[in-house]
């Protein structure tokens, strides 16, 4: 890699990303809205990316304990880290199960 690659990313890695994933919530909340107009998305879809919300709260929640009670990163603890990252598993699932619902009532009224 280049010298100035590698100057650049950690120019990168000084900056504290708190606040940047803090301000995600908004445009990830301005899709939700949109999705949620859109009849022909299936709830299940929906569900799916709405409980992407639920993994974010729970991840905060975790990391937060786990810093306060066992002063380590939620990184660092895999238990924890693991039950955090189900949360993201469960609703990626969800999203797969409600286009393969969506796929499948295409498919039956194209034939």
């Amino acid at each position: 890699m280049s010298d100035f690659f590698l100057r650049f990313l950690d120019y990168l890695s000084s900056f504290d990303n708190t606040a940047l994933f803090a301000l995600s919530i908004i445009p990830y909340s301005i899709f939700l809205y949109y999705l949620y107009k859109i009849e022909s998305i299936n709830k299940l879809i929906k569900l799916g990316f709405s409980l992407t919300v639920l993994f974010v709260l729970i991840t905060i929640v975790i990391s937060i304990f786990s810093l306060t009670y066992l002063n380590r990163a939620l990184v660092d603890v895999d238990v924890l880290h693991g039950s955090a990252e189900f949360f993201l598993t469960l609703s990626d699932f969800v999203i797969l199960l409600g286009f393969v619902h969506m796929l499948k009532r295409i498919e039956v009224n194209n034939s």
